[in-house]
């Protein structure tokens, strides 16, 4: 599975929008879905003009869901600690 494919896969018609960057069914996060692709053709511009897109997922308890690139939290370690 590609995520970054330009067609997206049948999987993601059935998806339910996420409020909190997590599965609404489980509460697993992001990094523990089975599949995921990231919608980049279709970008939306914010109010302070960046761009988000949806990201997809889907759970391994089932629940297929989406977010908005925007609402995804911070990484959990800074980024000079990554580099060391």
């Amino acid at each position: 599975m590609d995520a970054f494919a330009s067609v997206p896969p049948e999987w993601t018609n059935k998806a339910i929008h996420a409020y909190e960057f997590c599965c609404p069914t489980c509460r697993a996060s992001s990094r523990e879905a089975e599949n995921v692709w990231l919608n980049r053709r279709s970008p939306v511009m914010t109010d302070s003009y960046r761009r988000k897109w949806q990201e997809f997922y889907q759970c391994r308890c089932g629940c297929v869901w989406w977010a908005w690139s925007s609402d995804r939290p911070p990484a959990e370690f800074p980024s000079s600690e990554v580099s060391k």
